[in-house]
């Protein structure tokens, strides 16, 4: 039985529909495990919610998204923080846990094209067209799939880069399945980019709820949100993306399943132009996911892909 918390549990999170979306649905989390539960929202206005128009590699991209959502909960202006995981560095913040992980949606990135658009997927697209994506990841394995594709940085939020597309600023854009189908925009969907086609961020398709580390009320309920086999999905996940020293926006793509019980863990490292992939796998037992995530990142690095990283 979770001990009642004096005033209400306050959400830190960015201001956008999706970030707000994914506040909520922790919101709602939480008050099935505690009825009781006050829960208020703590609106945050990140770097990159700031800077609409420039490279997030330009600006720091690691961090760039949750640093402010994290400073909020560590000076005491909120309880905790929802972050795309794809979006939370590994390395923790001093002072903080990642004390929840509930369950992921699905991880797939997905090509949306304009609504009148004759192309259906990635590969009839005409010779040279636009595609819209500010992720390394994702520019370096549609290179290497189509090298004659235009690529430009795509940045702003999901309805806004869907926007752009429509209004002919692109031919075809690519965005994680999971924020289409939280904001409603699956039929927006033209080809879903699965593996081996194209590697999803790490931790895509996940939420991470941090707290402080030294705040025991709130680990005990936030663990009732806690979904295990997420968890050591994007542990292994995150323990790759770590050994391999890379960051959130690295040219490094992974997908993990479950396989009765062991956990599958694939990984590819790409070079920015596509034109170089190192590709690795490994299953362990799903109590060693961490051990998991390193290994691969090992059979990565013994085939070069710290040139690759740029580490």
């Amino acid at each position: 039985m979770t001990t009642p918390r004096r005033g209400p549990i306050r959400i830190a999170t960015r201001a956008s529909r999706l970030a707000l979306w994914q506040a909520e649905h922790v919101a709602a989390l939480l008050k099935a495990a505690d009825p009781q539960a006050d829960i208020a929202i703590v609106h945050v206005t990140t770097a990159g919610d700031r800077d609409q128009t420039g490279s997030l590699r330009s600006f720091g991209g690691l961090g760039v998204f949750t640093r402010e959502v994290q400073r909020a909960v560590l000076d005491g202006e909120a309880d905790l923080a929802v972050h795309s995981l794809k979006d939370l560095p590994t390395e923790s913040a001093a002072g903080l846990a990642l004390a929840a992980v509930p369950e992921r949606e699905e991880t797939d990135d997905a090509l949306v094209l304009p609504p009148a658009c004759r192309a259906t997927d990635l590969s009839n697209l005409p010779q040279g067209a636009r595609l819209g994506t500010g992720s390394l990841r994702r520019r370096a394995q549609l290179l290497a799939l189509r090298p004659d594709l235009q690529l430009s940085e795509a940045r702003g939020n999901v309805e806004t880069r869907v926007s752009k597309l429509d209004a002919g600023e692109f031919d075809g854009i690519v965005l994680a399945v999971a924020g289409l189908k939280r904001l409603g925009l699956a039929n927006r969907i033209s080809q879903v980019l699965s593996p081996p086609t194209m590697y999803p961020a790490v931790g895509q398709g996940a939420l991470g709820i941090e707290c402080r580390a030294d705040d025991v009320d709130l680990h005990a309920l936030l663990a009732q949100i806690d979904h295990a086999p997420t968890r050591s999905r994007v542990t292994a996940e995150r323990a790759l993306l770590s050994q391999l020293r890379a960051g959130c926006h690295a040219p490094v793509g992974a997908a993990t399943r479950l396989e009765r019980d062991q956990l599958v863990l694939e990984a590819v490292v790409c070079s920015a132009d596509g034109t170089e992939r190192i590709f690795a796998s490994g299953s362990h037992p799903l109590s060693d996911a961490s051990a998991l995530g390193r290994s691969v990142a090992e059979s990565l690095l013994h085939q070069g892909a710290n040139r690759l990283i740029g580490n």
